[in-house]
């Protein structure tokens, strides 16, 4: 006897051999369902034993897709749902609703194993005999009905006929992957109780039982929905290969359904991840206070900017600013307004860009922006625009007092230097500004000379 245990709770397995495989019974193990379905690892298999939990696909799908097949063995395998827990009303009634067999405890001992087991193991050889594949006949003619019938018999279908006017009903109830359709009352006939069934959506695998010689006539039973001819007078192989094909191809279609479903459910499962990543990035990277970047930000882009500097001479310049006399403001109004004053400096810095600038805060009244792109006379006047604006544009705050900060700029670009010394050159230019007497930028000049002050505010 071949039990297979698809899961991932290897000791549960190694408990399992030891229980069995010393009275001759084999383990067969796979990792998970879908690793399953790839292999059709239970066509051999005469227990099936099934993680409840799967990603994507779970225990209880399983079950249901196996015991939704059309073959005697998927349909009868004895199923049970491996549970890291005792099992709830809820898992109970998913196990009802998807045909399951019973649970088994992952920390199940050898002879709780045996016990739970041993029974079903015995017994198993014996299921699959009380249900058939049922096979729907619509058309046929009573002699050739009564032969197919018996030959299919045989080989564990069941045939019925129920009448042209209750096909629709019957097949909702039986569910049949087969249709043979003969051709008693005339091709019209025939494409009328194919028409009425793909009407009700219920129309399965269909096998033409008769001969169309005319080529016109067989491209409407194609299109009508026929997928394969058995001739008469009825050939008993004939007639088992075309079944055997249909019930293969129905199998493989709900197999394809499965995979499909599970893509979806990783594509959906990789969106969702995609969007928690960018919004944990964000998070990571977006200073709380201002809303601009934050420094872990400022140092990736600006190493990337030299990088695309010194391969590419991509221009850009990096300008630092610093809120003056900022300490007085904390002093003065308290610290929930220095911190208002920044989130309003941070708005007016961020406007003041184009879409492709960035705009940073890296450290306590400290901010930087980098622009791509640009040479550094550019980037000095978009310094000295971004100066005026916060020079001439002060904050009223909601207590009605009005506070009229302003900001210098160092400026630099480019040259032989690495982020480490660019930065330490803008400094430096800010510095300057800030020893010349504050609200001006300056930009540090490149081969040695000494920063050069563009503009003074008032």
């Amino acid at each position: 006897m071949n039990l297979l245990v698809i899961s991932r709770h290897d000791d549960l397995v190694e408990r399992l051999r030891m229980a069995f495989e010393g009275a001759g019974h084999r383990i067969l193990h796979v990792g998970d369902p879908l690793e399953a379905l790839a292999k059709d690892a239970w066509s051999e298999a005469h227990v099936l034993l099934v993680d409840a939990g799967g990603d994507p696909m779970d225990g209880y799908r399983l079950c249901r897709l196996l015991r939704g097949e059309t073959r005697i063995l998927f349909r009868n395998l004895p199923i049970f749902v491996v549970v890291d827990h005792p099992p709830t009303e809820q898992d109970q009634e998913a196990l009802r609703e998807v045909g399951g067999d019973g649970f088994i405890p992952s920390r199940h001992t050898i002879q709780q194993l045996l016990n739970h087991l041993g029974p079903v193991v015995a017994g198993a050889a014996t299921r699959g005999e009380a249900e058939r594949v049922p096979v729907l006949a619509l058309g046929l003619h009573p002699g050739l009905a009564l032969k197919a019938r018996d030959l299919l018999h045989h080989f564990l279908m069941e045939v019925h006929s129920p009448p042209a006017r209750n096909a629709a009903e019957a097949q909702r109830v039986l569910k049949a992957p087969v249709l043979l359709l003969g051709l008693t009352g005339g091709v019209s006939g025939a494409l009328a109780r194919l028409e009425h069934l793909r009407d009700q959506g219920c129309l399965p695998y269909t096998i033409l039982v008769g001969q169309v010689k005319d080529e016109a006539m067989q491209r409407k039973f194609l299109l009508a929905g026929v997928s394969d001819w058995v001739p008469v007078p009825l050939s008993a192989p004939r007639l088992l290969h075309a079944c055997k094909r249909a019930i293969e191809w129905v199998h493989a279609r709900r197999i394809q359904g499965e995979y499909e479903s599970a893509i979806h459910d990783l594509r959906e499962r990789r969106s969702m991840l995609e969007i928690e990543a960018a919004a944990l990035r964000n998070e990571v990277l977006t200073d709380p206070l201002t809303e601009l970047l934050n420094r872990r930000a400022f140092d990736q882009n600006l190493e990337h900017a030299v990088r695309q500097w010194e391969r590419h001479r991509r221009g850009f310049v990096l300008l630092l600013g610093d809120v003056d006399h900022f300490k007085l403001i904390n002093d003065r109004f308290g610290h929930p307004v220095g911190d208002e004053v920044l989130r309003q400096l941070a708005v007016r810095i961020r406007s003041a860009l184009r879409r492709s600038d960035l705009a940073f805060r890296i450290g306590g009244e400290e901010f930087a922006v980098l622009l791509t792109e640009t040479s550094l006379k550019a980037g000095a006047e978009v310094a000295e625009k971004l100066r005026r604006r916060i020079d001439e544009d002060p904050i009223a705050l909601a207590t009605g007092q009005t506070l009229f900060p302003t900001m210098s700029f160092g400026v630099g670009g480019p040259g032989s230097q690495n982020p480490t010394d660019l930065l330490a050159v803008v400094d430096k230019a800010l510095y300057q500004a800030k020893r010349l007497g504050r609200n001006r930028v300056v930009v540090a000049e490149g081969g040695g000379r000494p920063p050069r002050a563009l503009s003074a505010g008032s």
